[in-house]
């Protein structure tokens, strides 16, 4: 099934909902158009009982997401910028917090915004050819999604410093070197690299992939007692669901 809007694709294909954005012409730059569609699209795909990962890409050959358009933000004063900002954390928020996992699959720029809306994903696969960073700086300003918060817990204080602070770029090798990516390879590969891992997730127990998730993402922002005692209750959730039964039974019996 597929839908077009102006700004993003929506499709699924058996287990995966994929999400493209589609303003090549502007290395897909975020605009407030995009960010209200890509909600849409989000929220679609979360309630969609077929829909087990989601996957977002970038439309064309040069970018998954080449940053915020700054023809929209350079007309901006301080509260119109702040409810821009606001924008953006909303759609990391869903992302983050969606009930299925995403995955980025990135290629070519994804820079500034674009690399906030891929940090906020769970896992990144990229192409040998993809750059990544936050060069806001260079244009006088700073993130704005929530891009210094995640990239300081993903990589730590002194590389996320760094990189804020002298807006560098950072090739695929650099990025998987640093724990951002979980993967890199061909960028022909990319597409089928991706569809493979959602489809390995999607294969096992919707419930206890979401409860994993929840565990991970909730327990990174609470103390460790506070945390463990989390897993533990999503623990116990786990043997209120069929998968549970079927998944205990066939393994005592020795069949898949």
């Amino acid at each position: 099934m597929t839908d077009l809007t102006e700004t993003v694709l929506y499709r699924t294909a058996g287990s995966i909902a994929w999400i493209t954005f589609n303003r090549p012409e502007a290395l897909n730059a975020l605009n407030t158009e995009v960010n209200l569609a890509l909600m849409e699209c989000l929220n679609r795909a979360e309630v969609d009982p077929e829909v087990r990962v989601v996957i977002l890409k970038g439309a064309g050959e040069k970018a998954f997401v080449a940053g915020a358009d700054i023809k929209e933000m350079m007309t901006m004063g301080s509260m119109e910028a702040r409810e821009f900002a606001l924008r953006a954390k909303q759609v990391t928020d869903k992302i983050w917090n969606l009930k299925k996992p995403v995955i980025a699959a990135i290629h070519g720029f994804c820079l500034g915004g674009g690399f906030e809306y891929a940090l906020a994903c769970d896992l990144r696969i990229a192409s040998e050819n993809a750059k990544m960073g936050l060069p806001e700086i260079s244009l006088g300003i700073m993130p704005g999604g929530a891009g210094t918060q995640r990239l300081a817990r993903l990589i730590g204080l002194t590389k996320a410093k760094e990189l804020c602070l002298t807006g560098g770029i950072i090739d695929a090798a650099q990025a998987l070197s640093l724990g951002i990516l979980n993967s890199v390879c061909p960028q022909e590969e990319l597409f089928p690299e991706a569809a493979a891992l959602a489809n390995k997730i999607a294969s096992k127990s919707p419930h206890s992939v979401s409860l994993i998730k929840s565990a991970i993402n909730k327990g990174t922002e609470i103390d460790l007692e506070s945390a463990a005692h989390f897993e533990i209750d999503c623990f116990a959730l786990c043997f209120s669901t069929e998968e549970q039964k079927k998944g205990m039974e066939a393994f005592a019996s020795r069949r898949k």
